[in-house]
């Protein structure tokens, strides 16, 4: 099964598209992505290939796909991962939270988190997020990455106070890809409501760094964008 995957994908090899990946998640010698490989498929079709095959996949197949060297097999793994905790029992849902932390080390890239931390590891912690605390505290980039992303399942559910702690853990984080991250969950925490992203932004923006100020004010009024960008 796993070289039917495999294969399925191969066939939509795309090189010049595969180029531009590279370039685009920063895969170059010293960058956050050094050495990862693309095969040039765009997100829909890696979709559509994990929907074929993710009943007949078992997790042992998806525990070795997901540590294949092409970027996009590790996020066909990742789709057919979160297809089956979606329609798993208790018991199956636990079994793919653990096979998606042990794997953290393969899910290294910002994409791979943005699709699938959600889904699994904000569903699986939403009643015990003492995971999240433990992934920040890492000095792990994907991982940190993964805790406060995962938030969005609780943001989506209107609980913001773990999006909130984490967002204060990580005021003082020195790489672009958490100021990202951050500043878009305390954005959408504002689109769910704005009274705790104003209480954030008063106690926090002239610390917060510029880019995260910036992702999490998008949304406001352009008076508030420019009160909260003065400091």
């Amino acid at each position: 099964m796993e070289e039917n995957i495999i294969c399925a994908i191969k066939l939509h090899t795309n090189e010049k598209q595969a180029a531009h990946l590279c370039k685009f998640f920063k895969t170059g010698k010293g960058q956050y992505a050094e050495g990862d490989m693309f095969l040039g498929l765009k997100v829909p079709v890696t979709r559509s290939v994990a929907k074929e095959f993710y009943k007949t996949a078992t997790l042992e197949e998806l525990n070795n796909l997901i540590k294949n060297p092409y970027h996009e097999i590790r996020l066909a793994a990742l789709f057919m991962l979160i297809l089956k905790y979606e329609k798993g029992e208790k018991e199956e849902k636990e079994k793919i939270f653990n096979l998606y932390l042990e794997n953290i080390d393969y899910i290294n890239n910002w994409d791979l988190v943005d699709l699938s931390a959600p889904k699994i590891v904000g569903d699986f912690t939403f009643n015990s997020p003492e995971v999240l605390y433990e992934l920040a505290n890492t000095n792990h980039l994907w991982s940190q990455r993964i805790s406060i992303v995962s938030t969005l399942y609780f943001i989506k559910k209107d609980r913001f106070d773990t999006t909130l702690r984490l967002s204060e853990r990580f005021l003082n984080h020195k790489h672009d890809l958490i100021h990202k991250a951050t500043g878009w969950m305390l954005r959408e925490v504002g689109k769910r409501d704005l009274k705790p992203l104003y209480c954030f932004l008063d106690k926090h923006h002239k610390v917060m760094p510029r880019t995260m100020l910036r992702y999490s004010i998008e949304k406001l009024s352009e008076e508030k964008r420019k009160f909260y960008m003065q400091k």
